[in-house]
């Protein structure tokens, strides 16, 4: 996340295996300050290859909002806490936005 000012925003993308433990992921990032919101969008599938098989399972996405300074503590709070071995934590960069939205996301986070 180096080549991103600090204040830039960045959407996290992350999966979990249950509603109930992306809530408390993402309550547990919120309350932290090290994300402003997060969207779960519960009933996806996800189909992976782990430990030399292909998985097919149903997971919950999450969209977390935060900032590029954020983004580094945010990944360890959610790894550390995440049942997965190896939980996607993912960071893509927001390069257009609607202007309040944004600030309010700066103003959540940190």
């Amino acid at each position: 996340m180096s080549a991103n000012a600090p204040d830039d925003v960045v959407l996290v993308t992350m999966t979990a295996p249950t509603e109930a433990v992306a809530v408390a992921l993402v309550r547990a990032a919120v309350e932290a300050r090290l994300a402003a919101c997060g969207t779960l969008q519960p009933q996806v599938r996800s189909i992976y290859r782990w430990q030399a098989e292909v998985c097919d399972e149903a997971e919950v996405l999450v969209i977390l909002k935060t900032t590029a300074a954020a983004f580094r503590g945010l990944r360890d709070q959610l790894v550390a806490q995440h049942p997965y071995d190896c939980p996607e934590v993912v960071a893509t960069p927001v390069v257009a936005g609607h202007a309040p939205y944004l600030a309010w996301v700066r103003e959540n986070v940190g």
